[in-house]
C-alpha cells in the first residue's frame, strides 16, 4: 500500500545546500598531497636499491687477482695494482709484490720522483747557503772583513778566520773593511803618559831624553834623565 507523502518545496536554500554537498565530496581529493618530480623516479630508485641490495660480489681467490680499480689479472700475470710503482705476480695466495733494495738517495736531493719501482733523485743541490745567501760551488767569498770563505762540492762552506799580528804601537786603530787593526803612526811606546816614536831618540823635557825599546813597544820607554838647574841640563 502505497502512501502519498506531502512534497516539500525547497525553496530558495536548495540550490545552496547541494553546492555545499558538492563541495565536501570533492574536499578529500583538493587536501592530497602533490607528488613531487615524476613518479617513474621513485620507481627506478626503488628498482636500483633493490639491484644493489642483491650484489653478489665474485670470489677470485686462488683464480685471479683485483686491483685497486676492479681490473681482474689472471693467475701468473703481472701488473701494478693500486699506486705501487712496484709489479706484482698473480698467485694463488694473492699478488706477490717485488721489493727491491732501492738506493739511497743523494742527502743534498731537492727533488725526487717515484715513476719508477725506486724513488730516483732528479735534482741535487749545487750552492751553498751561508747566512741567508747563496753562493755557487767552488765560489768564493768575505762574508766580513776578517773572514774568507769558500762553497765547497760537498755544499757546505768552509771559512778562515784572519789571524792578527799583533800592532807594534799602543794606539792601534780599525779603519773599514780591514780586519786586523794598524799603526798609522808606525811604531812607538809610551814615555810616562806621552807616545813617542820608536827607533829614536825623543826629548820629552829639557832634562829627559828616552827611547822605546827595541821590539817591545808595550814596555815604557828607556829614559835618561840629566842634571838640570832651573830647568836647564848641566850637560
Amino acid at each position: 500500500m502505497w502512501v502519498s507523502m506531502p512534497r516539500r518545496r525547497m525553496g530558495r536554500m536548495g540550490p545552496l545546500l547541494l553546492s555545499a554537498a558538492c563541495v565536501l565530496l570533492l574536499a578529500p581529493s583538493a587536501v592530497r598531497p602533490a607528488l613531487v618530480g615524476n613518479p617513474e623516479d621513485y620507481a627506478a630508485d626503488e628498482a636500483e636499491r633493490t639491484a644493489s641490495d642483491n650484489i653478489i660480489f665474485d670470489d677470485y681467490r686462488g683464480k685471479g687477482c683485483v686491483d685497486d680499480s676492479g681490473f681482474v689479472y689472471k693467475l701468473g700475470e703481472r701488473f701494478y695494482p693500486g699506486h705501487s710503482n712496484c709489479p706484482c705476480e698473480c698467485t694463488e695466495d694473492g699478488p706477490v709484490c717485488d721489493q727491491p733494495e732501492c738506493p739511497k738517495l743523494h742527502p743534498k736531493c731537492t727533488k725526487v720522483e717515484h715513476n719508477g719501482c725506486c724513488p730516483e733523485c732528479k735534482e741535487v743541490k749545487n750552492f751553498c747557503e751561508y747566512r741567508g745567501k747563496t753562493y755557487k760551488i767552488l765560489e768564493e767569498f768575505k762574508p766580513s772583513p776578517c773572514e774568507w770563505c769558500r762553497c765547497e762540492p760537498n755544499n757546505e762552506v768552509h771559512c778562515v778566520v784572519s789571524d792578527c799580528a799583533v800592532p807594534e804601537c799602543v794606539n792601534p786603530v780599525y779603519e773599514p773593511e780591514q780586519c786586523c787593526p794598524i799603526c798609522k803612526n808606525g811604531p812607538n811606546c809610551f814615555a810616562g803618559t806621552t807616545i813617542i816614536p820608536a827607533g829614536i831618540e825623543v826629548k820629552v823635557d829639557d832634562c829627559t831624553i828616552c827611547r822605546c825599546h827595541n821590539g817591545d813597544w808595550w814596555k815604557p820607554a828607556q829614559c835618561l834623565r840629566r842634571e838640570c838647574l832651573n830647568g836647564q841640563s848641566l850637560s
